[in-house]
């Protein structure tokens, strides 16, 4: 297990490790061994806060709030800022250290775990791109600090079980969070004004140009940007939003399914049927008898 620095702690800043007994017992549990936490902390201006690793057994998973800092991988150096997270797979070498005018204020946390090299390629690492932006939200610190209360349990093992389970939903949270920002920014995409749009036409039909007009770029480059922001299709979503909205009128209405797809923008109930079919894997009349047991 990595050490964390040495660093002084101040009267507000947390640091502690996972006791050998709980690893053991974190490593072996089928909830936990996928990606448990090994250590962990929050660092509020770290004044003079460095560190340097010739050898990583951890991952190391860094979350800046406040000022700055430098990471060094190699000949390659980084500026982290604020709403900057940081990524360090097991077996990096690297060394970082807090600015000295700004230092940084950082969450941070070891993990451990057989997926923790998915978890990272999930939260988007890449050995070029250490640092990700995923930017400043409430939820996100105060999530950690959920996490870091664990540290306030009498070492209790359902409370470390519960706290790895709580670390695997903050890796999704960041990978959400970074396709919000990237979305964000100028070459990206306003996803929640494309999603609203379908969401205002949802008793329609629309073509992929309808959707690239409203992002303002051509149907390629927009179909291409969309599915790199989101894992698939402008067109696909919004299937997928109309079987959204067809399965709450199934439950809450007694509508047929003819006038369901009428209300959804298909004249055809049967085509319309082959199509909630194939997204749920069953029949528009079998889901209503299902929701309705």
């Amino acid at each position: 297990m990595s050490t964390p620095s040495q660093w002084p702690l101040p009267p507000q800043g947390m640091r502690f490790l996972t006791p050998a007994f709980l690893l053991q017992q974190l490593h072996r549990h089928p909830l936990t061994r996928d990606c448990y936490p090994t250590a962990m902390g929050y660092y509020p201006r770290a004044h003079s806060h460095r560190m340097r690793r010739a050898r990583h057994d951890d991952n190391l998973l860094m979350y800046c709030v406040d000022g700055f800092g430098r990471l060094r991988l190699g000949e390659a150096s980084y500026s982290v800022g604020a709403g900057d997270l940081v990524l360090l797979p097991q077996g990096l070498a690297h060394s970082y250290n807090a600015a000295t005018s700004q230092p940084w204020t950082i969450y941070w946390v070891h993990f451990q775990g057989v997926s923790s090299r998915i978890f990272s390629e999930y939260l988007g690492y890449a050995e070029k791109k250490p640092v990700l932006h995923v930017g400043l939200a409430p939820t996100l610190a105060m999530n950690f600090h959920s996490l870091l209360s664990v540290g306030q349990t009498g070492y209790s093992s359902s409370a470390f079980i519960n706290a790895a389970n709580q670390l695997r939903h903050l890796f999704t949270q960041f990978a959400l969070a970074a396709k919000h920002e990237q979305a964000a920014q100028p070459a990206g995409l306003d996803l929640e004004t494309l999603r609203a749009y379908m969401q205002e036409n949802i008793h329609h039909s629309l073509e992929l140009d309808d959707l690239a007009a409203v992002a303002h770029l051509s149907k390629y480059h927009f179909s291409k940007r969309y599915r790199a922001l989101t894992g698939y299709s402008p067109i696909k979503h919004f299937l997928h939003m109309k079987i959204e909205y067809a399965c709450q009128l199934l439950d809450s209405s007694e509508l047929s399914v003819k006038s369901i797809a009428a209300t959804i923008g298909y004249d055809d109930p049967l085509y319309f049927s082959r199509l909630f079919r194939k997204v749920m894997g069953l029949s528009p009349r079998a889901y209503r008898h299902s929701v309705r047991k």
